[in-house]
């Protein structure tokens, strides 16, 4: 989000506007309800008048069972976070997230790429191509990276080295994240990471299973926001609180203060609409609840 979600959105919905207008969608279907997840899911629900938002957990889990009914295992690892949820009978019944380090996140990869002068889209190809995939130290980004130039040094190609490192980040995944946990087939592999074809050699040759990817892999917590928003509507039929494709052009002011009424001296944020407006859209940050405006 380039350091501000805010400005990402109000960027992404007037794409979306442009999209749905030149191809006259809304002469079709009309927006009935809206919903958001991800790590900004309530600063983003303000900005767009979502009507509920969700775990990014709940979303993918909801989307993947829309398209494999029977999985029990997803992997997800994306541009800043990775993340395993297990289901059984269509319950989630466990799940682990990694949001602390970047070893083995999408922005991790993009710098190693970059820094070997190979586009992203095809860091995958490369690691298929290798012969013999050298060992690389995947539990953190700085050893990873210097590994790499060391093992570059010493002359092994680039073709090895990516196959090393895509082996080295899976086993760092299934180290951290799926310890104690029992990984059973169906297995389903989502994420931008997914697109890396030597993530997924190397998930199926740890597993020793085949590694489903689904077609809107990137969308997937999308998908299952717009599965959910469509069941709460059915549910609650509601006029949506949805603001309109034109979010673009409004100007919305975030400001942060402490509560300091007890001794957590909670960190309160809040959002308003303009400088001059003084209504509070959303507000949230306290551990009673006190605050919250959502």
């Amino acid at each position: 989000n380039k350091g501000s979600p805010i400005e990402s959105v109000k960027e992404g919905m007037e794409q979306l506007r442009q999209k749905i207008e030149s191809e006259k969608i809304l002469q079709q279907y009309e927006i009935k309800a809206c919903g958001t997840t991800g790590s900004a899911r309530y600063l983003t629900k303000a900005v767009v008048g979502g009507d509920l938002a969700k775990t990014e957990i709940i979303a993918h889990a909801v989307a993947t069972q829309s398209e494999y009914p029977d999985v029990r295992t997803i992997l997800e690892i994306g541009g800043q976070d990775s993340k395993i949820i297990i289901l059984r009978d269509g319950i989630i019944v466990d799940f682990a997230m990694n949001s602390v380090c970047a070893a083995g996140t999408g922005s991790f990869l993009d710098h190693q790429a970059s820094r070997l002068g190979i586009p992203i889209e095809k860091f995958g190809d490369y690691a298929l191509k290798s012969k013999n995939p050298v060992s690389i130290a995947g539990r953190c980004t700085v050893f990873a990276e210097s590994d790499m130039i060391h093992k570059q040094n010493a002359g092994y190609s680039k073709e090895d080295i990516i196959a090393g490192l895509c082996d080295s980040l899976v086993r760092n995944y299934l180290n951290n994240l799926a310890k104690g946990k029992e990984l059973e087939e169906p297995v389903v592999f989502q994420g931008g990471v997914s697109f890396n074809k030597g993530i997924v050699k190397a998930f199926e040759k740890q597993l020793g299973v085949k590694v489903l990817v689904p077609k809107h892999n990137v969308l997937m917590g999308a998908l299952g926001m717009a599965i959910l928003s469509r069941d709460y509507y059915l549910e609650n039929g509601m006029k949506t609180n949805f603001r309109g494709l034109n979010v673009g052009e409004l100007n919305f002011v975030t400001s942060a203060f402490y509560c300091g009424d007890c001794p957590n001296n909670c960190e309160i944020v809040q959002v308003r609409l303009s400088e001059e407006d003084n209504k509070v859209i959303a507000r949230w940050g306290s551990r009673c609840g006190k605050w919250e405006v959502f």
